[in-house]
């Protein structure tokens, strides 16, 4: 059973549930999107990618969004997902982050599209 994020009810007062694929995407972005430090049990929990939302956005910014999400990813989610593309773009006011990767249970390649920015 794969609970939805952010938690929810569906129509019959249930808790509600989400497809395999959803649940890695809701996993991805929980993790990028989440501070160290804010979950009280797993302290280094996160990738500290919203500690960056106000620095001036450049080439920089990007290649340290995507060094910090790669061992992220590797430590929190290795077990269930084989990373085979990160890919972190800054232009302007946006920052787009364009994760590839294959599901180790399944076999199966998907992808998620991550923006922030204006």
């Amino acid at each position: 059973m794969n609970v939805r994020y952010p938690y929810g009810f569906d129509s019959s007062g249930h808790t509600a549930q989400c497809a395999d694929t959803d649940h890695i995407d809701q996993m991805l972005e929980q993790l990028l999107f989440t501070n160290p430090g804010e979950r009280v049990m797993q302290p280094n929990f996160g990738s500290g990618v919203m500690q960056l939302v106000f620095a001036p956005n450049s080439p920089q910014l990007a290649a340290t969004v995507e060094y910090t999400m790669q061992g992220a990813i590797q430590q929190y989610l290795g077990d269930i997902i084989a990373l085979q593309q990160l890919t972190v773009t800054a232009e302007d006011s946006t920052l787009t982050i364009d994760i590839g990767y294959i599901v180790r249970s399944t076999g199966q390649s998907a992808s998620l599209t991550l923006t922030q920015g204006s």
